[in-house]
């Protein structure tokens, strides 16, 4: 008997209803050989859940809506898990660095909004976090500003996964004020 054929990308299908995507930059490269210039284009996207899932892709072809394909290919591939606090704002802050690409991303307090420029506020949107101040320090490359912001979330700990691997409670990492603070606010 015969295995029931299934669709590679019905998974993709149901999760892309939801997805938010933003284009961070096209780009148009050139190579030169002897029969003259050929021309491709590059492209770069944002694709997150607003939710706390995030990821990029970069995709590169002779047309514009087929690199931009491969890059949204790419970055549902790439997609992964920040951890937020209360929804809406990172829960330390955090330096990341990617080659000459420096970021600085602060906590915020509730109604600042989105403090920073370029490409990471698009990758903020589409993560989900609605109170953050970021700086880039060095390269406003857009592939190294968004690598180097990668790096900095990637480095991000919540306090549940912190009190995990040292085998305490949240309680314990927290402090007792900031532990009857977030029991007040539940």
């Amino acid at each position: 008997m015969a295995k029931p054929e299934r669709k590679k990308h019905d998974k993709e299908d149901r999760e892309g209803s939801d997805l938010i995507e933003k284009l961070v930059g096209i780009n148009r490269v050139t190579s030169v050989t002897k029969g003259g210039k050929k021309f491709k284009m590059a492209a770069m996207v944002l694709i997150g859940d607003g939710k706390g899932r995030v990821g990029y892709g970069t995709g590169k072809s002779k047309e514009v809506p087929e690199a931009i394909a491969k890059a949204t290919n790419a970055a549902k591939r790439n997609m992964v898990r920040i951890p937020l606090r209360e929804g809406r704002t990172l829960h330390h802050d955090v330096r990341g660095r990617y080659g000459a690409g420096k970021v600085v991303l602060r906590t915020a307090p509730a109604g600042t909004g989105i403090i920073a420029g370029g490409p990471m506020r698009a990758l903020f949107e589409a993560l989900g976090i609605h109170d953050v101040v970021a700086k880039s320090v060095g390269s406003s490359n857009p592939h190294n500003m968004i690598k180097a912001t990668f790096a900095a979330l990637n480095d991000m700990a919540s306090p549940r996964s912190v009190a995990l691997r040292r085998g305490k409670k949240v309680n314990e990492i927290l402090g007792k004020k900031a532990a009857d603070e977030a029991g007040a606010k539940e």
